[in-house]
């Protein structure tokens, strides 16, 4: 597996641009599922879950172009059926459920994979397609839905842990086709559901509310082709907003919806970090060590919970005592024993990650356990003493477009390690 050796040391100072949203892309692509007409998608981040799920569309029997970050696809005639062998690395394969539920009233998809941050069932996929008088079963580790012939509803997707994203995309995606009117209460208000929403919108469907905790979706007969932009990715841009913090000068990131990240900048100017928001860039000054703070994961607009690893490694160095409460993946903590590795004070209680800040951490080999640790350990590395050697970072090219090629072109001292296969 390949790993990253960061030298840690080295101030980060110019600008980035920021690549498409993951979490965007991949339901955007399965959404192409919905018409037999081609759509051309550009700002496709090139990441392993891209690959992924070009490759289930391809098996599924969807034509597919890429190029320079656009990809066209055309899914004239599709199958139904996507086994554990090309769904088993990735989560979000679970998406393709609702628009082959939508389009041909059927599919079956084998249980995902991904990261292991704690349980995340599809219990509210499967009660909004219940909803829309779908049959859902398991059977042998797979999903079957199937329906005569869809229905509009009134469906909550609100869960223990708040609304479910890819839930909100996968009932949204089925409603576009479903006979009436569907109302999703409870719905996920991500800025990735609205992207979602809004390409479905160019495809001829018929959408109210996204990006509010009510949508409304009056079923058409059929959608068609287009064209569309995938939103810039806010958690990228978080983790580089968090790096320019703990090891910049002054960073500048270019091509980012400022209006996605307020819960971020928020807290890092409540960390004593100055931030200036121009049109599409933010630039970050660094100051020091941060001012301790008290986050809460929460639902979009709250601060994100793909952002709590990197947060626990910037408040490692702050100037006092800090707390992460995690509400969304209250498992979502395997990182904190890796940062105790380089020199963090951090226990965990229940929930909790309560920080006390070091001067300085050590580098040390660590192994990353899931896509946002990963990043973390990387941050954390940036501004360690000596080397750290971060394994298994396959799971940090599951979301982070050439993120060691974007920070040495920040002025990091990092360097990509490839496996080599022995005979």
């Amino acid at each position: 597996m390949d790993k990253i050796i960061v030298h840690g040391g080295r101030p980060l100072s110019g600008s980035v641009k920021i690549s498409g949203s993951k979490n965007s892309a991949l339901p955007i692509l399965a959404a192409t599922l919905l018409t037999r007409e081609p759509c051309i998608i550009h700002s496709v981040p090139d990441l392993s879950d891209i690959h992924y799920m070009l490759q289930i569309l391809s098996h599924l029997g969807a034509h597919v172009e890429r190029a320079s970050g656009t990809v066209t696809i055309q899914a004239e005639k599709v199958a139904t059926v996507a086994p554990y062998e090309i769904v088993r690395k990735m989560r979000a394969s679970v998406c393709v459920l609702g628009p082959l539920l939508g389009r041909h009233k059927e599919a079956r998809v084998s249980l995902p994979g991904g990261c292991v941050i704690g349980d995340r069932p599809i219990d509210l996929h499967l009660k909004g397609f219940r909803a829309l008088n779908a049959a859902c079963r398991v059977e042998s580790g797979d999903v079957r839905v199937f329906a005569d012939e869809l229905r509009g509803a009134v469906v909550n997707l609100e869960g223990r842990q708040g609304p479910t994203v890819l839930g909100t995309g996968n009932v949204l995606m089925a409603a576009t086709l479903a006979e009436g009117v569907t109302v999703i209460d409870g719905a996920a208000a991500e800025p990735e559901v609205v992207d979602l929403a809004d390409f479905l919108t160019k495809m001829g469907a018929k959408i109210e509310g996204a990006g509010t905790r009510q949508i409304t979706v009056e079923g058409v007969k059929e959608l068609h082709g287009a064209e569309h932009s995938v939103i810039p990715d806010r958690i990228e841009a978080g983790t580089f907003l968090v790096a320019a913090a703990l090891a910049g000068t002054e960073v500048t990131l270019r091509r980012v919806n400022s209006g996605h990240l307020g819960a971020v900048t928020n807290a890092l100017n409540d960390a004593g970090f100055r931030t200036d928001i121009v049109r599409d860039s933010i630039t970050v000054f660094g100051n020091g060590a941060p001012n301790p703070l008290h986050l809460v994961t929460e639902p979009y607009p709250g601060f994100p919970t793909d952002m709590q690893a990197q947060m626990c490694a910037l408040l490692s160095r702050a100037s006092g005592k800090s707390s992460v409460t995690e509400t969304v993946f209250p498992q979502r903590f395997m990182h904190v024993s890796e940062l105790k590795r380089m020199g963090a004070d951090i226990h965990l209680d229940g929930a909790t990650a309560r920080i006390c800040g070091v001067p300085r951490l050590s580098g040390a080999p660590v192994m990353a356990s899931d896509l946002r640790a990963s990043a973390a350990l990387v941050l954390a590395g940036l501004v360690a003493d000596g080397t750290t050697e971060v394994n298994r970072v396959y799971h940090i090219d599951r979301g982070y477009e050439s993120i060691d090629d974007k920070l040495m072109g920040l002025g990091a001292e990092i360097q990509r390690v490839k496996h080599r296969a022995t005979a």
